[in-house]
């Protein structure tokens, strides 16, 4: 019941933080600004494993330890959007749709107080030429050494190779639930 409360909580926190409305126009420009965007290490994105490892080591970390969240932004596409899914306490399904910078303002400040520690279990991979989509099967701890996670789910991670290095494009996630448990197929694929 505990592992429920504290993904239901984590997932209405996302849901429930609300995004500062910006005229379309000085979104984009602030989103694309190239000169403004941090690069990556090459390690970091070299491949579709290296880039989901740095991914998940990024946000990964004990209470009172500040994210780099320069690595974090220079792992996406400045336009990359997070989009975590799920039911409210009151059964209502919901979504919120979030920038790179909108996740690491708004959620970061949580997990850095908290720790939040997230790992992959599992991963399957679709790739045709530059493109690639990952079912990245997660779990989520508040300590690295929590026995159990208080959160299981699946990102749905799509990637894009430019030639020279992977990009995060989306990340679109939902929590398991009792009322919807990760197919066993999602729990044996080993990135």
């Amino acid at each position: 019941m505990t592992k429920i409360r504290y993904g239901v909580l984590f997932l209405a926190l996302a849901l429930a933080t609300p995004v500062a409305i910006r005229p379309a126009s000085a979104q984009m420009a602030a989103e694309q600004s190239a000169d403004t965007w941090p690069e990556a290490d090459p390690a970091d994105v070299a491949s579709i494993d290296a880039i989901i490892a740095a991914l998940y080591d990024v946000i990964s970390g004990p209470a009172g330890e500040a994210r780099d969240w320069d690595r974090f932004r220079s792992l996406h596409l400045p336009q990359a959007r997070l989009i975590p899914t799920g039911r409210n306490p009151s059964g209502q399904f919901g979504h919120r749709v979030m920038s790179v910078e909108d996740f690491a303002t708004q959620s970061g400040p949580l997990m850095e107080e908290r720790g939040f520690f997230e790992r992959e279990v599992a991963r399957t991979t679709e790739r045709y030429g530059d493109i690639a989509h990952a079912f990245s099967t997660y779990e989520s701890r508040w300590k690295a050494d929590d026995p159990e996670p208080f959160q299981r789910g699946i990102n749905s991670i799509q990637l894009m190779n430019d030639g020279t290095r992977w990009y995060v494009v989306t990340i679109f996630w939902a929590g398991e639930r009792p009322d919807m448990p990760i197919p066993e197929r999602y729990l044996d694929s080993h990135p």
